[in-house]
């Protein structure tokens, strides 16, 4: 393992990316995210994905030049097409343009279709929180989770998020997957030759498996057994139907240069708190928050996170020998 500060990582990244047919512009804004994920100790969403963006950009399968378009479709509607490109790009525009207008409407409603994979939905809704604003973010993903009694994926992990600004502390971050575990840390486990705990995942019999590989290839868990089926189902209809964007059993993978663009969607509803419940929302907010702390044992979701963060900052953040070696080799091409 070598340690990197985060302004060399991100340098890096947009090196590697800028290397692999993508404009300056969107290196930059997929490598503020991947960074931001390693510095949140979140390394299965941080620069380990670039040598597979790298690949997706230099085959097409992502359009590291698009420009996403944005169009309002209502007073409080947005719709963003990713146009094949990277996610990040498209959702900046989109929270860009949802910050400017939620002022006005109290709420606004943000689609982003034809796009790719989101990375830390948490992070986008912590940054509408960081200027005032509650957010709650949907996204859906390739095939992972099978319909409760089936056997074949038909949704994918399909994260949520959540965040609220804090009185006085940074903002409140929830950001879960919809299975019992995110997909990204079985790679990552499958990538080191790791097992993985049972429970998390199904090979592609559907039996319980502790190989991070054939779980991977195989289906992953819901948390909540059928209720996170159906939530699972519920994501599916919000981030495709509603985006016109695929299905996760249409959907390519995001680990390969194999096929065609994923053209997964995303849907982020913006809120001005003060807007529904009054002046009073920061301070009804801490109650709840005092009531959890109070209780020995408990910690905020996200608090961990911030820990990292507050680390990666001062000391840089461990990245492997190997991995370095590959984008090192990426950035020249």
């Amino acid at each position: 393992m070598a340690v990197r500060s985060l302004g060399d990582l991100h340098d890096l990244a947009v090196g590697v990316l800028k290397a692999s047919k993508t404009s300056h512009e969107n290196a930059v804004s997929v490598a503020n995210a991947l960074v931001k994920a390693d510095a949140d100790g979140l390394a299965s969403h941080g620069v380990a994905r670039l040598p597979a963006f790298s690949a997706q950009a230099i085959a097409g399968k992502i359009d590291g030049f698009a420009e996403p378009s944005l169009t309002v479709t209502g007073d409080a509607v947005l719709r963003v097409d990713a146009r094949s490109g990277f996610a990040f790009p498209a959702i900046d525009i989109g929270l860009d343009k949802a910050q400017e207008i939620v002022g006005r409407t109290g709420v606004v409603a943000v689609a982003v279709g034809h796009s790719h994979n989101a990375g830390v939905m948490g992070h986008h809704t912590e940054r509408m929180a960081d200027v005032g604003l509650a957010a709650i973010a949907f996204t859906n993903s390739f095939g992972a989770i099978a319909p409760w009694g089936g056997s074949r994926p038909l949704y994918g992990t399909n994260p949520i998020a959540f965040s609220c600004p804090r009185k006085d502390a940074p903002p409140l971050v929830v950001d879960t997957s919809l299975s019992k575990i995110a997909r990204g840390k079985v790679k990552l486990a499958a990538d080191r030759g790791e097992a993985i705990p049972e429970g998390w995942c199904l090979d592609t019999d559907g039996n319980p498996t502790t190989d991070a590989k054939a779980g991977f290839e195989g289906s992953f868990l819901p948390m909540g057994d059928a209720r996170g089926a159906a939530l699972a189902l519920m994501v599916e209809m919000l981030c495709s139907a509603m985006t016109g964007s695929n299905f996760a059993f249409e959907a390519s993978s995001f680990y390969d240069a194999e096929g065609s663009p994923p053209h997964v969607g995303h849907l982020f509803v913006v809120f001005k708190p003060e807007s529904l419940g009054g002046d009073g929302f920061l301070d009804r907010a801490e109650e709840l928050m005092a009531a959890i702390l109070e209780q020995p044992g408990t910690r905020l979701p996200g608090s961990r996170r911030l820990e990292n963060r507050d680390k990666a900052h001062a000391e840089g953040v461990e990245i492997p020998d190997t991995l370095l070696d590959e984008l090192d080799t990426l950035l020249a091409g």
